[in-house]
């Protein structure tokens, strides 16, 4: 498995677990709540799907009404195929949320983990984002030599160049030095004391971000078949 479809995978389960979907709410889901998926077509997703669900972590389900699947035949379009998380794909989910390996930190991959911290236990969310913070510190020291070496040899532009990729780098550090001392802190990011007492609904256990805005969720009245 390559690890931009085993990417899709975590992200696809990680959907169904909130909720069932169809597979037109799935990729305008996961096209406008994780960006990173922008790229992906049905023609990628449809086969991650019967991939999950061969192995046993999805089931595909008629998403009509009897009276609607009929409409549906007459009509000579498909009725639309459901997905939903089974009891061994809610298992397998868990089971990769809760690693912190190399390759969480890497961009793409920690994107993903990170837009599903609200569901990740708080001792595992602190060892990603330091893992990140760390693959990103090493980076920023790679750059600044690589600069330091080459400057003399750059044009404005390709320079000016370089330094924005820097400070992208070091926002992103601090972004995250934020982060990490919330969770030190024990302050749940969604509303909760550290005692796990809520200003809000949710519990300290599975705290997440601030939500500067809501998620875009699809629209329930779209009826466009998969």
């Amino acid at each position: 498995m390559s690890r931009r479809s085993g990417i899709l995978e975590f992200a696809v389960l990680g959907l169904l677990r909130e909720s069932p979907m169809h597979g037109y709410e799935l990729r305008k889901r996961l096209n406008t709540s994780l960006g990173v998926f922008r790229a992906f077509s049905y023609g990628t997703l449809y086969p991650c799907l019967k991939t999950l669900v061969a192995n046993g972590w999805l089931i595909e389900e008629t998403g009509d009404t009897s009276d609607d699947a009929h409409a549906a035949t007459l009509a000579g379009r498909r009725a639309k195929i459901v997905y939903r998380l089974t009891a061994e794909g809610k298992e397998h989910f868990e089971e990769l949320l809760s690693q912190t390996g190399p390759d969480v930190y890497e961009d793409e991959h920690f994107a993903a983990r990170f837009a599903f911290f609200g569901q990740t236990s708080r001792d595992v969310r602190m060892r990603v984002l330091e893992g990140r913070r760390s693959r990103l510190e090493e980076r920023l020291e790679k750059m600044r030599a690589s600069l330091a070496r080459t400057r003399e040899r750059l044009d404005d532009y390709t320079l000016e160049l370089q330094r924005h990729g820097m400070e992208s780098v070091e926002r992103e550090v601090r972004w995250l030095n934020e982060l990490i001392e919330s969770e030190r802190a024990g302050r749940d990011l969604r509303g909760s004391n550290a005692d796990g007492t809520a200003h809000g609904s949710t519990s300290g256990e599975t705290g997440g971000l601030p939500r500067h805005r809501d998620s875009t969720r699809p629209d329930p009245s779209d009826d466009t078949t998969t």
